[in-house]
């Protein structure tokens, strides 16, 4: 994966439900200017094929350029991040999901099937947050489960502590 800027965070996005995955990327979305302005570039990186990925940016909208795809999840194994149907269905850090039931019904307004990967097996795919200056990893988060994501907030503080220069 190529690094945008000195200051990257990128986020690895589940696909539970799919809606779930459309919510990350509208809260990124959202968050975007702030990250921009403190010289931070924002990535998202999902399982489905580029022609997904054009949809999903297409649907909220989002930034293409921001916007990677990874139909195989070789990030997601070389990132060690988790998969599978007991870590989506019936981890108890899944409950998070329903905390976050207002930003879930925003993102369905947006949910299309066409988005879905074509792999349906993705949807079992946790993803995870990771802030790197260049090559060097300054964190990492992996999502327990369905809806457990690194505070947006959280993580636009830890970029602001490190020298973009």
């Amino acid at each position: 994966m190529r690094i945008g800027s000195p200051l990257t965070a990128r986020a690895a996005a589940s696909t539970a439900g799919l809606s779930d995955n459309i919510s990350d990327a509208l809260a990124l979305k959202e968050s975007k200017p702030k990250f921009d302005a403190a010289g931070v570039k924002l990535i998202a990186v999902g399982v489905g094929t580029p022609d997904k990925a054009r949809i999903l940016a297409e649907r909220l909208p989002f930034p293409l350029d921001c916007l990677y795809a990874d139909p195989d999840r070789k990030a997601y194994d070389v990132l060690g991040l988790y998969y599978g149907i007991g870590r989506t269905f019936f981890n108890p850090a899944s409950a998070k999901v329903f905390s976050r039931f207002g930003d879930l019904q925003k993102s369905l307004k947006n949910y299309t099937l066409k988005a879905t990967p074509d792999d349906k097996s993705s949807v079992l795919q946790q993803g995870g947050m990771f802030v790197f200056k260049g090559k060097q990893l300054l964190y990492a988060r992996k999502d327990e489960g369905t809806g457990d994501h690194a505070p947006l907030d959280d993580i636009f503080n830890i970029c602001c502590k490190v020298p973009v220069a």
